[in-house]
């Protein structure tokens, strides 16, 4: 991270040593291969390890889990009808308890193993190889010092949630096997990539001085455009413009997105990695962007239908969320309430006038709120970090234009990687058991056809 302007020289000097820190850890990160119990001790002699900030970071990673289970599971399955319900839920909850296995196999060593190329983290860190107790991640916490067992579990959460947004964009109509198989592939060769190139000190768009606080690309651009391609490969849902698809209950989905708005005080105000200014600047951005985006949200849906509705504030409450999430620590509150404002109407008019007219099903949003929203984020986080519009400043030396053209580079990256990437896993899993169920079992119903059960009983 370069070192904004209009920090303080006290603040700034505090930031070089971090730097300094960061520098040693890539040096012992060299050596992590060959003996990896020598570079954690080294990294646990550098770091004296505070409680405050681990124990803020335990807290943020439990929020970021309480975001999936039972947040985007229940405001995902409120969304659909009555008899997917249970498939939505299942399908959030197997996704992270498979993808927190494969974090400790090889995920957390392919994100941030110690490796030094630009697009994966090596295989210094299978298995947790190495991780102790006492050891510290100092080189991906810049310093800060929590246990590297911390620092883990708050990633894992990530990696989590990130593949269990795809599937809204093709709910009510994809196997469970196929789900759970397209998920192991796509983390795999996706999501642990990216989020190298992006927090990884050695990672490629991290080089290049790009800004993303809490995952603005790494989570919700890269889900946004997997779930469009998979709304494109599987197809559109069975009686699409005939029969009633209505959201099965809108107290679901409140529920749901109250409950990811709390969580994602973690997902963002933990992204800091210490209980610090900053965390305390991003937990403020992620009251102020929501408010504005749903203000803004329930504003235009009146103006444009009429009608004020409870799924059109639910539906800004995630678009401010998503638009905040790069910037939430380098813009100010008022940036953030304009910022989460620009990406509600954007998201709004991508989902009740540009997806109608295009044809295409993504059935709860995915791309129209997730995607959109990211991209409007990540881009806008180059805007209102400057300090003329609130800001904490750029990086020593760079200019608005500069910082905006970096953002669009990032976005660029990750939305060729994630999206060729993608269709690619779908063709091999849809070759290996196949995407779709049948079409009786799809007009039946998944709850009943793949989990043998059924959420309501007359």
């Amino acid at each position: 991270m370069k070192i904004p302007t209009s920090l303080t020289s006290a603040v700034r000097s505090t930031l070089l040593g971090s730097l300094a820190l960061t520098a040693f850890g890539s040096l012992a990160a060299l050596a992590q291969e060959a003996a990896p119990a020598a570079a954690d001790t080294a990294a646990a002699a550098a770091l004296t390890v505070n409680k405050g900030d681990t124990a803020w970071m335990m807290i943020s990673s439990v929020l970021v889990l309480f975001m999936i289970v039972p947040g985007l599971a229940l405001f995902y399955g409120g969304l659909v009808r009555a008899k997917n319900v249970l498939s939505v839920l299942m399908q959030c909850t197997g996704i992270a308890a498979v993808v927190m296995i494969i974090w400790v196999f090889y995920g957390y060593s392919f994100a941030f193993g110690g490796g030094t190329s630009p697009y994966w983290g090596g295989l210094g860190k299978v298995f947790l190889s190495g991780v102790t107790p006492v050891s510290t991640a100092a080189t991906f916490t810049k310093g800060v010092g929590i246990p590297e067992f911390v620092f883990i579990c708050f990633q894992m959460t990530f990696a989590a949630i990130t593949p269990a947004l795809i599937v809204g964009a093709f709910a009510e109509r994809i196997k469970f096997s196929a789900t759970i198989l397209f998920v192991i592939l796509w983390v795999t060769f996706v999501y642990f990539p990216i989020a190298h190139m992006v927090w990884d000190s050695n990672g490629l768009i991290y080089s290049w001085g790009a800004l993303d606080f809490a995952g603005g690309t790494v989570v919700h651009i890269n889900a946004g455009i997997a779930g469009l391609v998979g709304a494109l490969v599987i197809g559109k849902r069975a009686g699409l413009g005939r029969d009633m698809m209505a959201p099965h209950s809108m107290p679901l989905t409140m529920i749901g997105a109250s409950i990811l708005w709390v969580g994602w005080f973690g997902f963002n105000a933990g992204s800091a990695l210490e209980a610090n200014g900053i965390a305390t600047l991003a937990m403020i951005n992620t009251f102020t962007a929501t408010a504005g985006a749903i203000i803004a949200w329930v504003v235009i849906e009146a103006l444009a239908r009429k009608t004020a509705s409870m799924l059109g504030a639910a539906s800004g409450v995630v678009a401010g969320l998503v638009a905040v999430t790069p910037a939430a620590g380098t813009v100010g509150p008022v940036g953030a309430i304009f910022l989460g404002a620009i990406a509600s109407i954007i998201c709004y008019y991508m989902v009740a006038v540009v997806k109608p007219k295009l044809g295409y099903d993504d059935s709860l949003d995915v791309f129209g709120v997730h995607g959109i929203g990211g991209i409007i984020g990540a881009i806008g986080t180059g805007f209102f970090t400057s300090t003329a519009l609130g800001g904490v400043g750029y990086a020593e030396g760079v200019t608005m234009g500069a910082q905006v053209f970096v953002q669009i580079k990032a976005v660029l990256v990750t939305l060729v990687w994630s999206g060729l990437g993608s269709l690619i896993l779908y063709k091999i899993v849809d070759v290996v058991v196949g995407l779709r169920p049948t079409a009786e079992a799809e007009s039946i119903g998944l709850d009943l056809t793949s989990h043998g059960e059924a959420a309501y009983h007359n």
